[in-house]
């Protein structure tokens, strides 16, 4: 098929929009091309979104793809709705060698056409945001609003991100050099050199159930950027928002005049664990996980081909030392630990509070007064059922709800978890958190706060002395990793312990939020995500290491 967008029509769509990319990952500044409100994609938007994820309930997802043998999938949303889609599964003799097939143009294309046509993928996707957001909602259990803007322009700003990385690194090194070396009087030695940045492979995205666009999207453009052909694994129970995805880059690259093989999806049929097998497949050069800590191990420990970039479990914590706004700060935690029912890997989990209480602009305040604060706090944000569901979503996985029900056994119970009837999907398991206390001069408590509890399971941590709390987080990053860490503090001397800890065990690190910004949200092309430093992750989303190893420079030599 003829290329019905060409380069030059990339370049004047999407150019200046990849300038600004580039800008704002050297400025840190705020920027995103996404718009975060519902009502910025027109009048028609939300009732057309709607419509087009219905009309895919029921269907079978085509994608076109050789190895297609067979088709799998059986999603049930969170919120008691069955989609009832089906994907190709594919059998990897055939699909990979196909996809590795299809890279030698995508290769020669160089690095600024790829990224143009990444951005058009991602324009195609940014169109259709209202139509992924309820693909994202009714798979991972988001509430609405949440799906859309995190499953939306969130992801696909993370998306850019990652494109504008790939294209930063490989412009690094000119394509060209002429080369001249003096030899006094004799001739001087000339070379002309190019240099081509070469894909390793065939990438692998074994996708998440809780964030499959905003978790995948920065691996699959880096992969796609640097002239990898990606195979797109869904998690299972997360296939449509990541199977949507497959199928817009696929139009999109036979429309550039590009094998649309480069971006393929395979789905898996219960108990099949195909990422284990895919993973240790020769054509796989690099994979992007984000999982368990198992499982981001064993890639670790044997795709030993591959390049993995794995995102996995941690601790996240949160040591509370003082505040100048003591309402602020509960208000702040509360939130916290609400949103999306904690299912989000920067969730805080353990809040270490010294034993003897805190100093707040409302005077001293107990251990016990802190707990029972942030308990009332939490009880006034989720008091309301309509609000209490827009904001908590609906429990993801029975795993996340047996761990809820076993917390109350873990500790004393200083807020407990009640059921919330939503008010649209009566189906929908929506819990409150948990606030568990525990104390750490008890060794039997240490099984429980130096272990994830994913889900909405916090532990106030009772502890001897703020210097006890730095040294705890110290060892929690060390041995369990986190994604985030927080403080409160009012003392420049612990605001540095603090620091100090998270500069020597890389942590990302806020302190003294209280107003709109909270520790488990980040900014693209501002914020990064994980560190790569400690064992919650290998990698951070997004920097130039995510993205410089998914290529290699290869340099011919010739005389001039």
């Amino acid at each position: 098929m003829p290329a019905t967008l060409t380069p030059d029509a990339l370049a004047g769509k999407h150019r200046p929009a990849l300038d600004r990319a580039l800008d704002a990952i050297r400025s840190r500044a705020f920027w995103s091309p996404h718009p975060e409100h519902p009502k910025a994609y027109g009048e028609s938007a939300p009732a057309d979104g709607h419509a087009a994820f219905e009309a895919l309930r029921g269907t079978r997802m085509d994608l076109g793809q050789p190895g297609t043998d067979g088709w799998a999938g059986d999603e049930v949303s969170p919120y008691g709705v069955e989609l009832g889609v089906t994907y190709p599964h594919a059998d990897p003799d055939v699909l990979l060698p196909a996809m590795r097939a299809a890279t030698g143009a995508w290769r020669e294309a160089g690095p600024e056409l790829r990224a143009l046509v990444c951005l058009e993928i991602l324009a195609r996707i940014s169109a259709r945001t209202h139509e992924f957001a309820h693909a994202v909602m009714h798979t991972s259990g988001q509430a609405f609003m949440m799906a859309f803007q995190a499953g939306g322009p969130h992801a696909q700003d993370r998306g850019m991100e990652a494109v504008a990385y790939a294209y930063a690194e490989q412009s690094r090194t000119p394509q060209a050099a002429e080369w001249s070396k003096p030899q006094g009087k004799r001739d001087p030695l000339e070379l002309r050199k190019t240099f081509t940045a070469v894909p390793r492979g065939v990438a692998l995205l074994v996708g998440c159930n809780t964030f499959p666009t905003w978790n995948g999207y920065p691996g699959l453009f880096a992969s796609l950027a640097t002239g990898n052909a990606v195979l797109v694994k869904p998690h299972p129970r997360a296939v449509l928002p990541l199977a949507l995805t497959v199928q817009a880059a696929r139009e999109v690259l036979a429309e550039a005049g590009f094998d649309a093989n480069l971006v393929c999806l395979t789905a898996e049929r219960d108990g099949e664990g195909v990422a284990k097998t895919l993973a240790l497949r020769p054509e796989i050069r690099i994979v992007d996980y984000t999982g368990s800590s198992a499982f981001g191990e064993w890639l670790e420990d044997n795709a030993r081909q591959a390049q993995v970039y794995a995102e996995k479990a941690g601790v996240n914590t949160v040591v509370v030392d003082s505040t100048d706004d003591y309402r602020g700060m509960l208000a702040n935690l509360a939130f916290s630990l609400s949103l999306y029912s904690g299912q989000m890997c920067t969730t805080p989990q353990n809040l270490l509070i010294p034993r003897d209480g805190i100093d707040t602009d409302q005077g001293r305040k107990s251990y016990d007064e802190v707990v029972a604060g942030l308990a009332a706090a939490v009880d006034k944000l989720l008091g309301d059922d309509e609000r209490a569901a827009a904001l908590l979503g609906a429990i993801v996985n029975p795993g996340v709800k047996e761990r809820l029900e076993a917390a109350p056994g873990l500790g004393e119970v200083a807020l407990a978890t009640r059921a919330v009837v939503h008010p649209e999907f009566p189906g929908a398991t929506v819990r409150t958190p948990v606030i568990v206390k525990l104390d750490a001069a008890k060794p039997e408590a240490e099984a429980a706060y130096l272990e994830e509890c994913f889900g909405p399971v916090s532990f106030a941590v009772a502890v001897g002395s703020t210097g006890d709390a730095v040294e705890l987080l110290r060892r929690t990053i060390r041995e369990k990793g986190a994604m985030t860490v927080g403080a409160y503090t009012t003392s420049p001397e612990v605001e540095r312990l603090v620091e100090e800890a998270c500069l020597e065990e890389p942590a990302q690190l806020s302190v003294n939020l209280t107003g709109g910004v909270y520790v488990n949200q980040t900014a693209a092309f501002s914020d990064f995500h994980g560190s790569g430093g400690n064992p919650a992750a290998n990698a951070a989303l997004t920097d130039g290491a995510f993205v410089a190893n998914r290529f290699r420079t290869v340099e011919v030599r010739r005389p001039a």
